[in-house]
């Protein structure tokens, strides 16, 4: 019996067809991201498992039932990167980089979480994250929100995203109502959903995250966090929403949203969609101003959030903003005595005049009947031709194959050049 070898489930190939247009939008975000001035950080995949249980929290589902751990050889406990913010932190101190000093950095690629896979939530994910170490105002926090802001304007998705906004308070705020709320859960504990009764002595707080409705149907009368605020959490919370109010953000108070990781203070967000069907989050973040002293570094104010691409991609596509791309712009043909030749020395001439332009070399023979049905089937903006007549003559024949009428032209080399580019401008 043959072998079946089939990927991991909930880790997808991405074919030419995907690439193209995961390519458009990773374009798109790196353009914007230097735009306002952040600076790319690559972090390796792997990381020490303590890392995450540290930084996450031990209580989290990230760290208890989601992360692809294991041991290596010499009995170390590593892990696949479940998130970004962690590995930057770690990367940041390493390497001194954010000692009485701001950093503004991004960075995209892969994570890894053992999730049940649906459409848009993956085993393999990937993200673009953003991270500010230094600055403690709000200020900054709206202008990370305004980046994301920009990068759906710069999406023309503007319109079909809605910005969830919150605030945390700080660590001794929240242990306060952290006290309030499971006492008020105690009440109801007979009622809530089983995820709700274990989070109420290990996470309460991700129980107002609850999906159940009637858990949430009792959650409408839990105490709030915004009446355990202090004036300094107040000003923080209030400066931020003036800022985008007069940039011309608007946003949506929501007093049930937490994030799912325990670094989280202040300020936290959401960007949501119900374009998809269901509402789902396609950005998240907010500040996290104890994570760099609890993974050993002094005390730094950081802010930050995560971009899910593939439910962007998958954003984007429903909406039809995404183009396919070709996959080569001059399909370079020919036939007859010496045309291999020809062709090939032409292929690299073509491509050191035309650097930008993506030149297809037909290999393997064959009728021009067959070659141009190739270049067709790679939506090719046009074909160049060597025949015989074109090698004896030094010429080269031009086909614009995005015109009905197919017209073609027969050139010496400089004048074919400037056809091409003609073609390729248009």
């Amino acid at each position: 019996m043959a072998l079946t070898v089939q990927a991991v489930r909930g880790m997808n190939d991405l074919l030419p067809a995907d690439t193209a247009r995961w390519q458009q939008v990773e374009q798109v975000l790196r353009e914007t991201v230097a735009s306002f001035g952040y600076s790319e950080v690559r972090m390796p995949l792997l990381e020490k498992t303590n890392l995450f249980s540290r930084a996450i929290g031990e209580v989290t589902d990230v760290v208890e039932k989601e992360m692809y751990t294991f041991e290596d050889r010499s009995g170390e406990s590593l892990s696949l990167r479940p998130e970004g913010t962690a590995g930057c932190v770690r990367a940041c101190l390493e390497h001194n980089l954010i000692y009485n000093q701001e950093q503004r950095l991004w960075y995209m690629g892969p994570m890894f979480r053992h999730e049940r896979p649906q459409k848009g939530r993956y085993r393999q994910f990937h993200q673009l994250g953003v991270e500010v170490f230094g600055l403690n105002g709000p200020d900054i926090d709206a202008e990370i929100i305004l980046l994301s802001h920009a990068l759906w304007q710069r999406f023309g998705i503007a319109d079909q995203l809605s910005l969830q906004l919150n605030t945390l308070g700080s660590n001794a705020e929240r242990l306060k109502y952290r006290e309030s709320l499971v006492k008020y859960l105690e009440q109801h504990f007979a009622d809530l959903d089983e995820d709700s009764k274990r989070r109420t002595y290990t996470n309460p707080l991700r129980v107002l995250d609850s999906k159940d409705e009637k858990t949430a149907e009792i959650l409408k009368e839990s105490p709030k966090l915004t009446d355990f605020l202090g004036a300094e959490s107040r000003a923080h919370f209030d400066g931020l929403c003036d800022l985008l109010s007069k940039c011309g953000v608007s946003f949506e108070l929501n007093s049930r949203l937490v994030r799912g990781l325990d670094y989280y203070n202040l300020t936290v967000f959401e960007w949501v969609t119900d374009a998809l069907g269901a509402q789902g989050t396609v950005c998240g973040g907010g500040r996290y101003d104890g994570l760099v002293e609890q993974l050993g570094g002094a005390p730094t104010p950081a802010v930050g959030f995560g971009l899910g691409l593939e439910r962007l991609v998958l954003l984007l596509s429903a909406l039809d903003k995404l183009k396919d791309r070709r996959l080569a712009d001059i399909y370079l043909m020919g036939a007859g005595e010496g045309a291999a030749v020809a062709q090939a020395q032409l292929a690299l001439k073509l491509r050191k005049d035309l650097p930008h332009a993506k030149i297809m070399n037909h290999c393997g023979g064959g009728n021009f009947k067959k070659q141009f049905r190739r270049a067709d089937k790679l939506q090719a903006r046009a074909a160049v031709v060597l025949g015989e007549s074109e090698i004896k003559n030094g010429t080269l024949t031009i086909k614009d194959l995005q015109n009905q009428e197919g017209l073609q032209q027969t050139l010496p080399y400089g004048q074919a050049l400037d056809l091409l580019k003609a073609m390729l401008q248009a």
